[in-house]
């Protein structure tokens, strides 16, 4: 439509226009409304269609979600279940260790009874004779006597003799060697010292101590008394048999008075004055103290310490002459027991039996 110019003046007011004739319809606008409703009729199918599928997909992941959540739930109940399971398995496993411990240990106390049941008889001979000696040697060092030790090796080499085993002859010549040797030695005799040095403590309360005067004169001094009262000389007691009862008792009373008179003044040659010197209530620990150095030898003896026992009874030597009567038989007697066992101790050593028991380890060890 053009449109008229308009002037400066008023237009004139216009007039309506003639109706005009219907425009002529358009012959492709039926069937593009048609294909737009059948589109749009699509479209809402299609979303009908996407929304079921939508919520059927929802119900599906809800369904698949809930039974996530249940096999989760049955995980962990079938977890704590293995848990258990392995602590179970565990401690079984830890029990069945300890018994296949105590069956090893079994099995190992069973070979090593097996093996000594299955040893032959020379094997059990050379155990037991091995075991003789080594024994038979600890009494010798204790008792200090010989004798123990040899009566093991002859008995030792009686009995490898009665096996008749060939392999047994260096055994068997070791035994006789050593033999010979512990023959030779020279041992101290334990039990002889051992009773003279008992001897010797007997006797100490029996000595005379060398200021002991008193008691020699008084028992020198009733002797004369008791002969004549009646226990007079052969001679004196003929001639008095006849005489009157007062020449006797004169006679009697001489004899006693000469005796005392005689006894007034005693000299004596001491070549050690302090044992003069010693007061009659320090006789006591003087026995004692002697007694003491004796016991101390002994046990030296038992000790096997010869230089202590020794040094014991040089010093009850020292004692027993300086502060006792030498005149006496007794202190006599002393003394010789005493330089007796003085001579018996002496430093020995016990003899050794490295060849027969080297001998027996190499007879054990079956070379």
């Amino acid at each position: 439509m053009i449109s008229e110019p308009l002037s400066d003046t008023a237009a004139p007011p216009r007039a309506h226009p003639p109706a005009l004739p219907p425009a002529p319809r358009d012959p492709f606008a039926r069937p593009m409304a048609v294909a737009a409703t059948l589109i749009a009729i699509v479209a809402t199918a299609a979303s009908v269609m996407l929304w079921q599928r939508l919520s059927s997909i929802q119900e599906q992941l809800a369904r698949q979600s809930a039974d996530s959540g249940a096999q989760a739930i049955e995980a962990r109940t079938m977890a704590r279940q293995a848990q258990e399971t392995a602590q179970d398995a565990a401690t079984r496993l830890g029990v069945a260790e300890a018994r296949v411990n105590e069956v090893a240990l079994q099995r190992s106390q069973l070979e090593e009874l097996m093996q000594s049941l299955s040893r032959t008889r020379d094997e059990n001979l050379v155990v037991d004779v091995e075991s003789a000696v080594r024994l038979a040697q600890q009494q010798t060092e204790l008792t200090g006597s010989v004798a123990p030790l040899l009566a093991a090796l002859r008995s030792a080499d009686q009995r490898i003799s009665r096996a008749a085993q060939p392999r047994l002859a260096p055994v068997q010549r070791a035994l006789a060697r050593d033999i010979e040797r512990v023959r030779n030695a020279s041992t101290v005799d334990t039990p002889g010292l051992l009773a003279r040095l008992d001897e010797l403590v007997r006797l100490i309360d029996e000595l005379p101590l060398q200021n002991a005067v008193a008691q020699v004169s008084s028992s020198r001094s009733v002797a004369p008394v008791r002969v004549g009262l009646g226990a007079a000389e052969p001679g004196e007691a003929a001639a008095d048999d006849g005489a009157p009862w007062w020449r006797r008792t004169l006679r009697t009373a001489w004899a006693s008075v000469r005796d005392e008179t005689r006894n007034l003044v005693r000299v004596t040659q001491v070549d050690r004055p302090e044992a003069l010197l010693l007061a009659p209530d320090q006789s006591y620990f003087l026995r004692e103290n002697l007694k003491l150095k004796l016991v101390n030898a002994r046990l030296g003896v038992l000790a096997r310490q010869p230089d202590s026992a020794k040094a014991d009874l040089a010093a009850a030597s020292a004692a027993l002459s300086r502060y006792f009567d030498p005149a006496s038989r007794r202190t006599q007697t002393a003394m010789s027991v005493l330089n007796q066992a003085q001579a018996q101790v002496q430093s020995t050593e016990l003899p050794r039996l490295d060849e027969t028991l080297s001998a027996l380890a190499t007879a054990a060890a079956g070379r």
